[in-house]
């Protein structure tokens, strides 16, 4: 989970960075990419922890200004990537509220 939520938060980040820039001339959008990483770690049995995210520039068309944000999918993104990481932290605080019960004798 800590690797999901690390590339989730860097997702978000660069999402905000993406609708700041917005108007920017020149300004490439970024992407963050980690779940295939993730995916091919789980499915050999591999170690997650060394999994990373990385980032890229978009190779979406750009307009006459150079700018490639496309506020339309960045705004589509952030909720995506919102509710992700929401359901990620449950999923931590459920296994915490579990650890916490089985300490209390619950």
């Amino acid at each position: 989970m800590r690797v999901a939520l690390t590339g989730l938060a860097a997702r978000q980040s660069a999402i905000a960075n993406n609708i700041a820039n917005v108007e920017t001339p020149g300004y490439r959008a970024q992407k963050v990419k980690f779940e295939d990483a993730l995916q091919s770690a789980i499915a050999n049995r591999g170690s997650v922890s060394g999994v990373t995210h990385s980032t890229l520039a978009s190779l979406e068309p750009t307009r006459l200004n150079g700018n490639n944000v496309n506020l339309d999918q960045e705004t589509l993104s952030h909720i995506d990537t919102t509710m992700r990481y929401q359901l990620a932290i449950r999923m931590v605080d459920g296994r915490y509220n579990g650890l916490r019960e089985a300490i209390k004798g619950g």
